[in-house]
This record gives structure tokens, C-alpha cells and sequence, in this order.
């Protein structure tokens, strides 16, 4: 059984998500508040974390902060409707995905299949004798590890996921709707800025090693491009 944990104050949200997970074959546990959801998201008993962003003394945000210091554990947040801006930091600081609340239990799942799903496939995908390596930049997918001429590169499941697609297609331009189905996993929402997100991500880590170059481009309204002949901006 997958094990989810759901770190949500709301108890009766908590208490029927967690009835309608365990009936799609899920094992769930939930906790009311971002210190215990910290705590249980770093012991190492679940697969994936649901965290909500509205909770009092510690919220979802900080919570994320913390547990993105010390696991790689995939994260989808709950936020409010309309609230961009809690969608946006909770991307930057390296949650998977989110879906705005009220939330139907059958969305929430789909979302967590499709994270979760990424991860399985990256486990089975067959296994590469060589890196798959770009300018300075070396993945080993495989791995699931990233380099920056020799530098290691922190980077959460999907902007790994993203970057690979950049990689893989190195000197043209990828749409979003291919980034959001191989990185996100799911075909890309109308007014989705999840990629955007991402890829600014992504675009700052890079520029720790080489902030004189723009690796990644933009392609307004078509996608994005790791460019092969890289000048200075």
C-alpha cells in the first residue's frame, strides 16, 4: 500500500479524504498541525505528503521549507482558491504540484497517482550505461542525479523530470503541454503557471554556477528550450 500523509487542520476534510484514499487503496495517516506534519514527513514511513497551507502557529509554507532541508519527499500542497501566491512560493520552494481548495477527494487522487506515477516510472525506465550530458550540464537518469560541471545540483522530482525533457530535446523548443505531461505528469491546465514556476526554478540553479549565461530560453507563448549555442544576454 502507497502511504500518504495528510497534514491539514481541518479535521473533517482530513477525516474524509483519508476515507476516500484508503477506499482507492491507499494507506493514509493524518495530523492536524505543520510541526507534527514536519515530523512525520521526515520519519521515513510514507511515500508522499499532502500539506495544507492555511494552518495556524506553523503553516504549510514553513512546513515545506523545513522538510525540503533535510528529504526529497514528494509534496502536493492544498491551497485557496485564487491564492497565487501560496501556489507560487510552495512551487519555488519545491512542492510537486498543488490543487486549490475546496477540492473534490477524486482530484486530489488523481494528483498524487500522477506524482507518484512519475516516480515509478523513473524507477522502471531501463537503466542508462551513459549520462546524458548537454554543454556543462550531466544527468544521470538513472540516478535521478544532476551535475553542473561537477557540481552537484539540488533538484527536487519534477525539475528533474522538466530538465530531462530539455535535455532529451536539447536545441528546440519543448511546448508546455509536453513539459506538463512528462514533468508534472498531467496535461497542462488552462491558466497553469506550474511549469512557469518550475522552470524559473530551475533557471535559478543554473545561474548559481553560470550567471553570466541563459541556458534556458523562453519561447513566449510555445514553451521552453535548453539552447545548444548559449551567448551572453
Amino acid at each position: 500500500m502507497t502511504t500518504v500523509l495528510l497534514v491539514d487542520d481541518d479535521i473533517e476534510l482530513s477525516g474524509m479524504l483519508k476515507e476516500y484514499l484508503e477506499r482507492e487503496g491507499f494507506a493514509a495517516t493524518t495530523v492536524g498541525d505543520g510541526e507534527s506534519g514536519v515530523t512525520e514527513a521526515l520519519s521515513g514511513r510514507y511515500a508522499i505528503v499532502v500539506l495544507d497551507v492555511m494552518m495556524p502557529y506553523l503553516n504549510g509554507i514553513e512546513a515545506l521549507r523545513r522538510i525540503r532541508m533535510h528529504s526529497r519527499i514528494p509534496v502536493l500542497m492544498l491551497t485557496a482558491k485564487g491564492e497565487d501566491i501560496d501556489r507560487i512560493v510552495g512551487l519555488e520552494l519545491g512542492a510537486d504540484d498543488y490543487v486549490p481548495k475546496p477540492c473534490t477527494p477524486r482530484e486530489l487522487v488523481a494528483r498524487l497517482r500522477a506524482i507518484l506515477r512519475r516516480g515509478s516510472a523513473a524507477l522502471a525506465a531501463p537503466v542508462l550505461t551513459e549520462p546524458l550530458v548537454v554543454g556543462p550540464l550531466t544527468l544521470w537518469p538513472a540516478q535521478r542525479r544532476a551535475e553542473w560541471a561537477g557540481r552537484a545540483l539540488e533538484l527536487t522530482s519534477t525539475e528533474f523530470n522538466l530538465l530531462q525533457t530539455l535535455l532529451r530535446h536539447a536545441g528546440r523548443v519543448v511546448s508546455k503541454a509536453e513539459l506538463s505531461e512528462q514533468g508534472l505528469g498531467r496535461p497542462l491546465a488552462r491558466f497553469d503557471r506550474s511549469i512557469d514556476v518550475h522552470m524559473s526554478s530551475i533557471r535559478q540553479k543554473l545561474d548559481m554556477h553560470s550567471a553570466d549565461r541563459a541556458w534556458i530560453q523562453t519561447v513566449r507563448g510555445i514553451g521552453y528550450q535548453f539552447v545548444l549555442d548559449v551567448r551572453h544576454e
